[in-house]
């Protein structure tokens, strides 16, 4: 058995359920036997290697603890799992990446090894990176880790001319998003999105509201989110993002209907999305997914504010000049200056196609 891989795989059934932490594996193996295994609880619960070693026991001393990352030294809602690595006796940790979090970040490797326990890094460092990738970037700048999904047309619309867009991709690519979203912090779309579609925004699973729901957020500067509207009800928590354009009748009016109005500068005379992201962040958001419509991810694009490109591609022809395009704003003005995906990932969802990928300008 390959260890650290089962650890990347527990780590796997933490991804999407214990923000802000992130999702952490552990085995602990001794004579060629794993003796424990276990990966992050929600929060206020156990991280990986302290379910792992209860799991073990006695049989903890002298063995070899794998961890899909660096264990942390610091007091947080549980205690340090570097002491209670060092009491249990184990004698070797191998780590596939240090924590970037600025509490610890290489602080755990030296107190194991201060301890006279070997300590190796680098196993599988690439496919933790690729698990953790929200968590890395909420650590490293203090913003969420932003993916832009849409579903569209060949020709690339996301509606027809009459703003009819149910439903461009079929039932196993609603269904794939839908489980998608149970495994996000939060999903935003612009308030044209919410008057034309006026979706819940939830994640359901087998036609069942998902235990685990998406922070809902709402892009809308000038406050005309009805007070009415879906995403406002239902399970789960909802923000809408406004500007001091909106009259504050309106946003006590929302508030009323149990969401959080946040005000945001704004940045010409649409939010300021930085701004946005930041507050997200700062409300223990790794991963946000921005569903559209087109002029809420191309002010995502325009802004280099997109991590991943989720693009399901229906095999449809619409046609309309005035169809709306799957991503608007100032775009290219050269094809030089387009985005392109880089470690390109295709799957077939029924008959519509997804395509995952990395956005990226020549020369980056």
């Amino acid at each position: 058995m390959d260890y650290m891989q089962r650890a990347l795989a527990l780590a796997g059934q933490a991804l999407g359920r214990v923000s802000p932490n992130p999702a952490v594996g552990a085995v602990l193996v001794r004579d060629g036997r794993v003796v424990g295994e276990g990966f992050t609880q929600p929060p206020g619960g156990p991280h990986a290697e302290v379910v792992a070693l209860e799991q073990a026991g006695e049989a903890a001393r002298g063995s070899t603890l794998y961890a899909s990352l660096e264990p942390c030294c610091h007091q947080g809602q549980t205690p340090p799992c570097t002491k209670a690595i060092i009491a249990a006796g184990v004698a070797e940790v191998h780590m596939a990446i240090l924590d970037p979090d600025p509490n610890v970040n290489g602080r755990g490797r030296k107190e194991l090894e201060a301890a006279g326990i070997a300590v190796r890094v680098g196993e599988c460092e690439q496919e933790t990176r690729r698990l953790n990738e929200a968590y890395i970037k909420h650590r490293t700048t203090g913003l969420p880790f932003v993916i832009t999904k849409f579903a569209a047309s060949l020709d690339g619309r996301i509606a027809a001319a009459s703003g009819d867009s149910r439903w461009i991709s079929g039932p196993q690519s609603r269904q794939w998003a839908h489980e998608q979203r149970a495994t996000l912090d939060a999903i935003m779309v612009g308030v044209n999105t919410i008057l034309v579609d006026d979706p819940q925004l939830t994640a359901r699973l087998d036609g069942q509201e998902s235990e685990r729901q998406p922070l809902r957020v709402v892009a809308d500067s000038h406050g005309r989110t009805p007070a009415s509207a879906r995403v406002l009800q239902g399970p789960g928590r909802a923000l809408i993002a406004t500007s001091d354009h909106s009259d504050p009748s309106w946003r006590q009016a929302i508030e009323a209907a149990g969401a959080e109005v946040l005000v945001l500068p704004t940045d010409g005379d649409s939010l300021d999305l930085t701004a946005l992201l930041r507050a997200l962040a700062e409300r223990g958001v790794l991963s946000l997914l921005a569903e559209g419509g087109g002029i809420l991810l191309g002010s995502l694009f325009d802004r280099g504010l997109v991590d991943k490109v989720q693009a399901i591609i229906a095999p449809l022809i619409i046609g309309a000049a005035e169809a709306p395009a799957a991503v608007a704003g100032q775009g290219a003005h050269r094809l030089a200056d387009a985005w392109r995906l880089r470690e390109v990932a295709v799957e077939r969802l029924g008959d519509d196609i997804l395509i995952i990928g990395y956005p990226t300008k020549r020369g980056e």
